[in-house]
Formats: C-alpha cells, structure tokens, sequence
C-alpha cells in the first residue's frame, strides 16, 4: 500500500510488445500443462511407488532383521548389506544417520523400502536426482533399478535437528 493514492485514471490496459509477452507466456505455461503427465508416465522424472501405514517399531525390526541376513561388512560402525538381486532392501532413516549401507548390483530391480522411525526426513540420492520425503509410520516401497556402478551418498534435505548437516548414508552399486 502506498502513502499516496495514484492521480486520476492511473491503470492502463496492457498494449503492443506487453500484450505480447503476456499472451507468450500463458501459452508456454499451458504447454508445460500439457507436457507434465508425459514427464510423470514417460519421462520417469517423479518417484511412483507404494505407501503403507507401519509401526516405527516394527519397520526397525524388519531393518534389524534384513541387516542379520545380509550383513557383508561394517563402516564407521554403520553395517553394509549385499541385498539379494531383485529382492526387497530396507533403508531407515532416524537422527542422525541412514542405516544400513546398501550394496547393490547394476542393472537389477530392487523394492526399496524406506521409513523412519522419528520424524520426517528427506532422501536425496547424489548425484542423482533422486528426492522423497519420508515420514514416519509410513513403509514408502520405491522401485529402483540402478543404471550406473558407483558409490552414491544420501543426504536427508529436510531439516531434522541440530545433527542435521551429519544426516547422511551411502548406497555401493557394483557391476
């Protein structure tokens, strides 16, 4: 609001180039309209999965319970599970860490399956563009088949306390 009201007749309706600028830009934004359900069934660029209600004690169990049957090695205390090839892998995230490691092998599809047990959490695979809110008491399933070996990093984006910046995990995809 201003201090002072404008003098007479002050709005003008839009003329010339301005007309124009406005016509383009309504009609770039009906193409992405029309453009974002090819991107979602096509382009594959959202996360499609499965939510299921869980109980955080539970999920942690089943977690507990995936990381004695496929624990393959341990780093910085944090277990790393060669998941079997195109089965369901579990990941938890929970202040300050995302557990286990996954070891995964190019090229397979897994169920991943991903919850925490305190608040929500954001997964961001680096560097791919891989982001999903968790939140807790919910089993988020996402399919996942990777397409490239290396070590990928999780980050949590979404802010979780003061051990936020430490909120990380790492995923091993191997050929």
């Amino acid at each position: 609001m201003s201090i002072f009201n404008p003098q007479g007749n002050w709005f003008r309706y839009p003329e010339g180039g301005e007309r124009m600028w406005i016509g383009l830009a309504l009609v770039w934004c009906i193409i992405m309209f029309i453009a974002m359900p090819f991107w979602h069934f096509f382009g594959k660029q959202n996360a499609t999965g499965e939510s299921y209600t869980v109980e955080a004690r539970d999920f942690e169990e089943r977690v507990d319970r995936f990381i004695e049957a496929n624990q393959v090695d341990e780093i910085e205390d944090i277990p790393v599970v060669e998941a079997p090839s195109g089965g369901d892998i579990y990941l938890l995230g929970r202040m300050w860490q995302w557990e286990p490691v996954l070891k995964l092998q190019k090229g397979e599809t897994y169920r991943l399956h991903v919850s925490s047990t305190d608040l929500q959490h954001g997964l961001s695979i680096l560097p791919l563009n891989i982001n999903f809110q968790v939140l807790p008491g919910y089993d988020h399933v996402i399919t996942m088949t990777p397409t490239t070996s290396g070590t990928f990093d999780i980050i949590c984006n979404e802010f979780c306390g003061v051990g936020h910046h430490w909120m990380t995990g790492r995923i091993i995809v191997e050929e």
